[in-house]
Order: structure tokens, then C-alpha cells, then sequence
């Protein structure tokens, strides 16, 4: 069972962080940023052509890190395979040692650096997350039985608790609770009262661990940036305020993130933690919010159920 799979289990205080591959064929700073990061998370996220902006492919580079002994949680899109490839690359998965997946439907073409390129989106997240389950119960999606043996992936979905509907949200959540979550992992949060209401009123009783994004704000520019051009999120204007006041922005951020890891430990079960380009400064980040290195048996010192 993959370390990050068995501290879910045991209800530990969940930390991930989110690298993405190479745009090109080095993965050597890819690997140098998450091996930083190796004592620090239980597993690293590797993004699947994010913002349809075009990457190594994230099998290879989960492969790679898988090989420097630092656990991946391999991100799978619906936007560029048909369901033949979705099961061949979930197959190849299973093959390649890369136990954890992240179901996701993919960003629009349009939002990336391919505009031309045609999209496929024959399923989307929670058909996947069922298309994972029939492969883990030996059975592919024409319910034909496996004859090599069913997989064993722990498949897992992402989540915006500010999400515009409320009633869609918890529509949402629940189909993809439904059709075989075993985590979640959420967007950038920047409004916690919000998270707490999704928590109690929708997340509440679902026993699945549910981990809230942590991104790292570099400077009052970079907030704007993501007001604009991401939705659904709003960086407070406070808070760009205080970015914008502080000599050292990247510093301030650092300082930011870790208050939000504090907020965020009183209401679910572990962080995600997104530093783009700047995955050196997340064990600095966790060390702010007080979050231990992992022991060597794999866990944090703090179990969910003492906080």
C-alpha cells in the first residue's frame, strides 16, 4: 500500500504538493524541486497538461519520480484522450508502480497554447472515476472481463468549495463521491469561512479525506493576475493590499500560505500546497505552519484526530 494511501487510511494529517512536468525532455529540475520535497509530503501531484498548456506527459514524469523514490499522485485528464487511451494509460499506470490518480475533466482547449488543437472529452471526471472502479474490479468499459487482472488504483477527485452554486457543488461532490472518490483535493481557497460551510454542510459524514489548496501568492501583481484569469477564486483585497505593502512580496506570500495551512488544519484533513515554479520554498512554508517532516514510518506528528 503507497504511503499516501495508508496515512489516508489512518486518518493522519494529509500534506501534498503539486509539481508539473518539463516543457521539453530534461526532467532534471522537475525531480531536483520534488526531491526537496520527499520528507516534507506524502505525495506530489503531477499535472496533466494544466490550463491546456502543453507539458511533458504526466505518466512519463510520474515515472520518473516514482524511480527517485518520491511517491506521485498522477493527475489523468479527460480533454486529450478517448476512452481507449484513458484505459491504456491507466493500465501502464498500474504496470509503471504509480498507485494514486487524481480524476479530472481537463481545462478548455481555448484557456491554453494549442488553441487549434481538437479537444476529446469523450468522458469527464466522474465517468472516469467509474471507468477507474470498473478497472479495479477487473472489468473494462465494455464490461469485458480483464483477462491479465483487474488494477488496484486509489483514484481520488478535485473540488472548488467556492464554486458560484452551492446546490451544484454538493450535486457534484456527491456524484463523484458516488462513483468512487477515495480523496479529494481541493482548488486555490482563498475564503475559509466558505471552506468551514462546505465542510460542515456539504463534506460532513462523508469519511473521505478532503484537503484544502494552498497556493503561494509571489506578489500583489501575481494576486491580480489570478483574479483575472482564474475562476472562480478572489484573493481579498486585503490581502493583495499586504502584499503590495510588504519590502520582501515573495517573503510576505511564504508568510500568507503558512497562515492559511493553520486555518485550513482546524477544518479538514490535510493541504495542498501549489508553488508554482517555487517548490524549494514549500518545506519552508510547512515549517511556518508548524507542520513536522514525516516520520519515518510515513506520517506527520499531528493525527487528524487530536486537532
Amino acid at each position: 500500500m503507497s504511503r499516501f494511501r495508508r496515512a489516508c487510511r489512518h486518518r493522519e494529517f494529509l500534506v501534498t504538493a503539486e509539481v508539473m512536468p518539463p516543457k521539453g525532455g530534461d526532467p532534471s529540475r522537475m525531480l531536483a524541486m520534488a526531491a526537496g520535497l520527499r520528507d516534507r509530503v506524502h505525495a506530489v501531484n503531477v499535472t496533466d497538461s494544466s490550463r491546456a498548456v502543453l507539458r511533458m506527459s504526466a505518466l512519463a514524469a510520474a515515472t520518473c519520480l516514482h524511480q527517485q523514490g518520491i511517491e506521485p499522485i498522477l493527475q489523468v485528464a479527460c480533454r486529450d484522450r478517448n476512452v481507449i487511451a484513458l484505459q491504456a494509460d491507466l493500465m501502464g499506470a498500474q504496470a509503471l508502480g504509480l498507485e494514486n490518480v487524481l480524476a479530472l475533466t481537463g481545462d478548455p482547449v481555448q484557456a491554453g497554447d494549442h488553441k487549434q488543437a481538437r479537444a476529446v472529452f469523450e468522458l469527464e471526471s466522474v465517468r472516469l472515476l467509474q471507468l477507474i472502479g470498473q478497472l479495479n474490479r477487473g472489468c473494462d468499459r465494455q464490461e469485458k472481463s480483464l483477462p491479465d487482472g483487474p488494477l488496484d488504483l486509489f483514484a481520488g477527485a478535485a473540488i472548488d468549495p467556492q464554486h458560484p452554486s452551492w446546490s451544484g457543488l454538493q450535486r457534484r461532490f456527491e456524484r463523484k463521491l458516488a462513483a468512487g472518490a477515495q480523496f479529494f483535493q481541493s482548488q486555490l481557497v482563498s475564503d475559509f469561512e466558505r471552506l468551514d460551510k462546505f465542510m460542515h454542510q456539504i463534506a460532513a459524514g462523508c469519511e473521505r479525506p478532503i484537503l484544502a489548496g494552498i497556493f503561494l501568492l509571489k506578489s500583489a501583481k501575481n494576486a491580480v493576475f489570478i483574479n483575472h484569469h482564474v475562476p472562480g477564486v478572489e484573493i481579498p483585497q486585503a490581502t493583495i493590499d499586504r502584499l503590495a505593502a510588504a519590502p520582501e512580496p515573495l517573503q510576505e506570500g511564504v508568510a500568507i500560505a503558512a497562515e492559511q495551512i493553520q486555518l485550513a488544519r482546524q477544518l479538514c484533513q490535510g493541504v495542498h500546497v501549489m508553488a508554482v515554479r517555487r517548490e524549494d520554498l514549500i518545506p519552508e512554508i510547512l515549517d511556518r505552519a508548524g507542520i513536522a517532516p514525516l516520520t519515518q514510518g510515513g506520517g506527520n506528528e499531528m493525527p487528524i484526530q487530536e486537532l
